[in-house]
């Protein structure tokens, strides 16, 4: 990473120089409007038209000629530090400009952003850097310059003052210390930061390889972090041409934003990974859905900041921009109603929480099991195994039967007896079968009705309700199968048979034949004695 960042400076430090001593072949001090103040100031403090003399009367209320001069070159040097290129095309030529119209004063800030305290006003009719830009120079200037930019010129012998391909040659060798002791730097942070990172990678609370991953990420991004800033620190006292120290502040201020960025995404991980961690021990499944759709709707949000102070310091009007995007997006929203819909129907389910993932739910004719429930659709995996992905916006307003929230699993049947079946053996039967919901150790004892409850027009029909306790659907089928094969032994063991639809021919008995109806044996004390074991087999079972 450092030999990349290495490699960029020496690309972006081009050897250009953008002159305004280039564009113009004089420049008459008329201090008339905002533009041929600023011209004036730049013009002559250019290598070509050097004349500090005259630069500095485009200061306000600076009676000392030299101190005017000392401060009207610091003043460019702020500007030449910061990297602030100024477009002179832009600025006004109108005499009269107010750049608040409002109050109705006459003053222009060149770099409002950066630094609203230099501006110029007008007074008595000329246009002059305020009284308050003429204060603020000399603490702006140590601020850039905290090593002083005059002693370190001093300081260099003439032959470093010799050009080559239009720097200095202690600018080259500036610019070779400054790479070597920001390699330097990037060493001790690293060995500062390995024994912290060794140390939280062993500790337990990042015990997955996904968290001491992301911890190394972050030392690294917190270490390029304070390689970026002590490269901004060491660029003003270089006093590169302004095109070239523009452009390494812009690159300089894009990789800090880029690095910033990805730093907050890896420690948003983090969080995430525990908030993972935290779901899985939760009951609702829901929130483990909820887990990534916070993580994605953040990081969109962390994108979207990032490339907006991207774009200012492009210098990019991202008011305008905002405003645009605001036109466009009432447009889009009027345009994209039925995906607001479907947003906000996720929101409602993730808020009430009408199923969570696994549950078995049935609406509009769908019967299913949730699987996943996105911004936009839910997706329910029917039991025909096929996916059916339903709106939220649509799903938010259904009825929703939701089978996976059931405590018990009814059970309800007509158990249907032959009429030729002794009243006392239904009678006992029905005891037997009260039996089999008592005995059983899946259902509920509280609640559950057995009666004999109707005349059918072919059968003696027995009413059979009653509730499992069964969390899943394959247990109540395993608890349905064991009460309908005990309802089958049970009237095996009793002797009744179980009536179908069918249509029965009786012919009266002919001399000498018995009678065809099947003979019960209907002894009390016999029928007793069967069920009686019926229910002890039962129970041994």
């Amino acid at each position: 990473m450092f030999r990349r960042i290495t490699f960029l400076f020496l690309i972006l430090f081009g050897f250009s120089k953008a002159l305004v001593a280039q564009q113009f072949d004089t420049v008459e001090v008329t201090l008339e409007s905002p533009y041929n103040t600023v011209l004036s100031h730049l013009f002559y403090l250019q290598e070509e038209t050097y004349h500090p003399e005259i630069a500095a009367q485009t200061l306000y209320n600076v009676t000392d000629p030299e101190r005017a001069q000392r401060l009207a070159i610091k003043l460019k040097q702020i500007f030449d530090g910061e990297g602030l290129y100024v477009q002179i095309r832009t600025i006004p030529q109108d005499p009269d400009f107010s750049q608040d119209s409002l109050s109705g004063e006459n003053f222009y800030t060149i770099f409002p952003e950066e630094l609203p305290e230099i501006y110029v006003e007008k007074i008595d009719g000329r246009w002059y850097y305020s009284q308050e830009t003429v204060a603020a120079i000399p603490a702006l200037h140590k601020k850039v310059y905290p090593w002083g930019a005059d002693l370190l010129l001093n300081l260099i012998p003439k032959w470093g003052q010799s050009k080559v391909l239009g720097l200095a040659m202690w600018q080259y060798l500036g610019l070779l210390i400054m790479l070597i002791a920001g390699l330097l730097l990037y060493v001790v942070v690293s060995k500062i930061l390995n024994p912290i990172i060794k140390r939280l990678s062993n500790s337990k609370r990042f015990p997955s390889m996904i968290e001491k991953d992301l911890v190394r990420k972050i030392a690294r991004f917190v270490s390029l972090l304070i390689l970026l800033r002590f490269f901004r620190f060491m660029l003003p006292p270089l006093q590169l041409p302004i095109e070239s120290s523009h452009f390494a502040i812009v690159v300089i201020k894009l990789l800090t934003i880029l690095f910033i960025v990805m730093l907050i995404m890896n420690i948003l991980s983090v969080f995430i990974t525990y908030g993972e961690q935290y779901t899985l021990k939760t009951e609702s499944k829901l929130d483990e859905q909820l887990v990534p759709i916070i993580k994605r709707t953040l990081q969109a949000i962390i994108v979207g900041i990032g490339i907006i102070q991207g774009l200012r310091v492009l210098q990019v009007d991202v008011t305008a921009l905002i405003a645009g995007i605001s036109i466009g997006g009432l447009a889009l929203a009027l345009a994209a109603q039925d995906m607001l819909k479907n947003l906000f129907g996720s929101l409602t389910i993730f808020l009430d929480r009408p199923f969570q993932i696994g549950d078995w739910i049935n609406f509009s004719g769908v019967d299913g099991t949730v699987e996943e429930v996105g911004f936009r659709s839910t997706r329910v995996r029917t039991f025909e195994n096929s996916l059916v992905y339903v709106p939220n916006g649509k799903l938010a307003d259904m009825v929703i039967n939701n089978y996976g929230l059931r405590n018990y699993r009814r059970f309800k049947t007509t158990i249907s007896l032959t009429y030729d079946t002794p009243p006392l053996l239904v009678e006992k039967f029905v005891e037997g079968l009260r039996e089999l919901v008592k005995n059983h150790p899946k259902t509920r004892k509280d609640a559950f009705e057995v009666h004999f409850n109707a005349m059918g027009a072919h059968s003696l029909d027995i009413l059979f309700y009653a509730f499992f306790e069964a969390p899943t659907w394959t247990e109540e089928l395993e608890g349905k199968q064991d009460i309908l094969l005990s309802i089958l032994k049970l009237g095996e063991t009793l002797g009744v048979r179980f009536a179908f639809p069918t249509t029965t021919m009786h012919v009266e008995e002919f001399p000498g034949n018995g009678t065809t109806a099947p003979k019960y044996d209907t002894d009390p004390a016999s029928i007793d004695q069967r069920l009686k074991g019926f229910i002890e087999d039962m129970n041994k079972k």
